[in-house]
């Protein structure tokens, strides 16, 4: 339904006073109506920050010279041992990647700036393929760099006006209602949270603009917009009525699909849940901001629906749930033959390391394990703000992450049942694949899952360094995450390739830690126990930050993938788990 904003009948107050030289009661002149009122209504508007090169790249060799032309921009590269190196001018971009065997496909990642809504840069899959000799071409797609902002402006109960502030993308900030006064051509908006942001604008009632500075971001002109011209504020535009469910499509990406009634579901609980997804009102602060939803069962994806502008081919930000891709990146270097097991000591593997303080005995107990199951022992807790392993202070570090998380002090003994959360030991394990495979990450990530899972267009995010962050922020398809559990639930196969070995999956999914009494941890896989009526399932999971999770329920052959967006919002996201998994998706699945 269009959220409209809802007017309240104004009634005068009749205020009775002695009028001088009459003896008679008079009604006092009505008190003026609040200026801010007239805001009433959504407002919209959207910075696209680049990247500006994107779109065709031509890869061109002669006489042993390399030269790239892309945007306008032309380049010569440089080639060591076989790798291909193209480095735009000002920093605009780099191309990285080397030739087939054959010579037919040039393989490699395009590099794009440090985008400005996050700061970090991003890694994107590239092949450019021969059009004749000595020319290659392709599409260079990185990620878009954009903010959206909404503000759905309406009258509170109490007469106030109030504005709830809606950012699709980071969903900043995450307390999002806002009081809002008018005077002249100001417009203030003050947190309803106490401590909370404040920001102040102008009104340009000709125009029908609403200026606000905002931030870092610069100033950003919202205007009127309804329905059709605010498509990521609403779950789907227009309003589509009664849901009607929809086999999947299959495509070239590896996976098979089916009906719900073809895997044994009904269609009643799932149709529930989707409803539920698309009446979800704007201005609901607490309403679940679920960006797609997919099942597979049986090896076969039955569901697959996307909502708030989002679709297949738009790749995802996982947060933490893409940190469980770090553990199976270690377990596949294992079966490749890297000199590497759980228990080695990590220390060993950073040979060129050497302590910035006093040494700690406890470091050399340290071990690779003990970094996938949150039990290093090192100063590192991301719940809490004082800890130097926080991960907000280790990304403000401009040194090389690595050598910052080694250089942690000791605060247990590693190998402690109880897990801390911690990033930037589960980050360390790229230092760890990148000393034992000699392989830079996105190439290692390419060639050791993307490609065999049959992945495209995504997007790595890379520390200052220029290596692929493992603690988290990787962008995927849905399509390509859900892929993770099911190559687990099928005991590291997917569609009969071999990705990683069985023991593998089978020690990365066990019990390994304690995170509280009711949530165990394995290799980055969260372990629960949910109940549906009188049965109680198994469930592991990779889970992130605003509703991103990778779930999978051995029992009923079941794989889940929910993307959202209540980034920091938890009690709202956790609700996936607790409550929409087993009340509409456990609930249709039949033995």
């Amino acid at each position: 339904m269009l959220l409209h904003a809802h007017r309240r009948l104004a009634v005068p107050l009749l205020v009775f006073s002695l009028v001088s030289g009459t003896g008679l009661a008079q009604p006092a002149a009505p008190a003026s109506p609040d200026p801010a009122k007239q805001l009433a209504g959504i407002w919209g508007g959207e910075r696209v920050f680049g990247p500006e090169v994107q779109g065709e790249l031509t890869l061109l060799r002669d006489n042993g010279a390399w030269l790239a032309r892309i945007g306008g921009f032309e380049a010569p590269g440089r080639e060591e041992q076989k790798v291909l190196s193209v480095v735009l001018p000002g920093g605009q971009g780099e191309l990285r990647g080397a030739l087939t065997p054959d010579g037919k496909r040039f393989v490699g990642h395009w590099i794009q700036r440090a985008i400005v809504v996050g700061g970090v840069r991003y890694a994107t899959p590239v092949e450019l393929r021969a059009v004749q000799k000595g020319v290659w071409r392709g599409a260079v797609k990185p990620m878009e760099d954009r903010f959206t902002l909404y503000l759905v402006v309406q009258e509170a109960p109490d007469g106030t006006v109030q504005a709830i502030m809606r950012n699709p993308e980071k969903n900043f900030p995450p307390q999002p209602v806002f009081r809002v006064s008018m005077t002249g051509d100001t417009v203030r908006l003050v947190s309803a949270r106490e401590g909370g942001p404040r920001f102040e604008g102008t009104y340009d009632a000709r125009a029908g603009k609403l200026s606000l500075p905002f931030m870092f971001l610069g100033t950003l002109d919202l205007t009127r917009r309804d329905r059709e011209q605010a498509v990521s504020l609403y779950p789907r535009t227009p309003s589509p009525g009664p849901y009607t469910y929809r086999k999947p499509i299959a495509e070239e990406d590896g996976w098979a699909t089916a009906s719900l009634s073809d895997v044994g579901m009904d269609t009643g609980p799932v149709r529930e849940l989707v409803q539920r997804i698309l009446d979800a009102q704007p201005a609901d602060v607490s309403a679940p901001l679920i960006h797609g939803l997919l099942i597979a069962r049986h090896g076969k994806l039955v569901v697959e629906e996307y909502f708030h502008g989002y679709d297949k081919e738009r790749p995802h930000d996982l947060r933490s749930a893409a940190k469980t891709f770090a553990p199976a990146l270690v377990g596949i270097a294992i079966d490749q033959g890297a000199r590497l097991s759980p228990e080695t000591p990590v220390y060993s593997l950073f040979p060129d390391y050497k302590d910035a303080g006093t040494p700690d005995p406890r470091k050399a107990r340290l071990t690779v394990e003990h970094l996938m199951t949150m039990t290093s022992g090192l100063a590192c807790d991301d719940d809490n703000g004082d800890s130097p392993g926080n991960e907000n202070t280790l990304q403000e570090q401009e040194s090389d992450w690595y050598t910052y998380t080694l250089n942690l002090p000791m605060e247990r003994e590693p190998g402690a049942e109880q897990a801390v959360y911690c990033s930037a030991g589960m980050n360390l394990l790229g230092g760890v694949l990148r000393n034992t495979t000699g392989t830079w990450l996105p190439d290692f990530f390419a060639r050791s899952l993307a490609t065999p899972l049959q992945m495209r267009n995504y997007h790595l995010n890379l520390t200052p360094a220029g290596d692929a962050y493992l603690g988290g922020g990787f962008h995927l398809r849905p399509r390509d995450a859900l892929k993770l559990g099911q190559l687990y639930l099928s005991g590291g196969v997917w569609n009969g390739r071999r990705v990683v070995s069985k023991r593998w999956v089978e020690r990365s999914v066990a019990r390994h830690s304690v995170m509280r009494a009711d949530r165990t941890y394995g290799y980055a896989w969260w372990r629960h126990e949910l109940k549906v009526g009188d049965r109680v399932y198994s469930e592991y999971e990779a889970g992130g930050n605003g509703g991103q999770f990778i779930m999978v329920i051995p029992e009923l052959d079941l794989t889940v993938m929910f993307t959202g967006g209540n980034y920091s919002q938890f009690p709202v996201w956790k609700k996936f788990r607790e409550e929409l998994l087993p009340k509409y998706i456990l609930a249709a699945a039949r033995k």
